[in-house]
């Protein structure tokens, strides 16, 4: 199944794509994609999803899963990756935080801070909690998991690398974390750790890659989680990038005002971002 999001920022209403690709609306049966809803999405196995009311028109599309408490990122998981940015693969996973302040629709704009000129992207699998986890092992890590998602993890170098402190300020400004289309259940996705995701920037392929190439698998990442703190349900862990971020080249390419960027994941769905400078 997927499931979506629709409707203005911040108002948004609960809805699942039908066979055909339209969205129905589920705000008669659930209030949102999010909370205890997410422990149990199997519960909509059963649903006629033809007796939903269509949502009519061209709707904005917000991120696939609400009342998120913890946006959770992991670093330099993808080796390739870690060596284009002169880095060594970490011995353990590279935890920080991105704030929730962050997370906005598929198709919102990259908006590049006042003063930035690196910002840059990211598209990483990301995986949204179902059930609480706790000390889980790695064998029933997935059990947790409600469902996967596009992410856009986008970051201002900058701010990132060469300001003092964590990595949190360079990945935490306003609409640096497009999240979707769709959060697509366990059954659907199959193996996790056999996806391709690409991004293009102005139209040229730049990402071209795939999560089996990740040095810590989604199981992994969950249980290893899990024995820090409480995952809840709707938190999303955002898996880390394959190469071909802008930090990357040589010399390094950045975002600027007008650019567009266009994302997917197999089976997860595509994103496209205009950027836009803030005011």
């Amino acid at each position: 199944m997927k499931f979506v999001r629709y409707g203005a920022r911040g108002a948004e209403k609960p809805g699942i794509l039908d066979s055909d690709g339209k969205i129905r609306d589920l705000s008669g049966i659930v209030g949102d994609i999010a909370g205890e809803v997410l422990t149990d999405l199997g519960r909509f196995e059963d649903l006629d999803i033809g007796t939903l009311p269509v949502v009519e028109g061209d709707v904005r599309l917000g991120a696939c899963v609400g009342g998120t408490g913890k946006f959770m990122c992991i670093g330099l998981n993808y080796a390739d990756h870690a060596e284009e940015s002169g880095l060594a693969v970490p011995s353990e996973p590279v935890l920080f935080m991105k704030a929730t302040s962050a997370i906005c629709g598929p198709n919102d704009p990259i908006i590049i801070p006042r003063g930035s000129e690196k910002t840059d992207w990211e598209v990483e699998l990301g995986v949204v909690i179902g059930k609480p986890a706790k000390y889980v092992s790695e064998e029933n890590a997935l059990d947790h998991v409600a469902g996967y998602c596009t992410i856009n993890d986008v970051s201002e170098r900058a701010y990132q690398i060469e300001h003092e402190g964590q990595w949190t300020k360079g990945k935490s400004c306003d609409n640096f974390g497009q999240t979707g289309p769709w959060l697509v259940t366990p059954d659907e996705v199959g193996d996790p750790q056999n996806l391709s995701m690409w991004l293009d920037v102005n139209g040229e392929r730049v990402q071209d890659g795939s999560s089996s190439t990740m040095v810590y698998g989604v199981a992994h990442l969950v249980s290893y989680l899990s024995r820090f703190f409480t995952l809840e349900p709707g938190d999303i862990i955002s898996t880390g990038t394959p190469p071909g971020v802008g930090l990357g080249f040589n010399p390094p390419r950045f975002l600027k005002a007008g650019d567009t960027v266009e994302l997917g994941i197999e089976k997860l769905g595509s994103q496209k971002q205009v950027c836009v400078a803030d005011s």
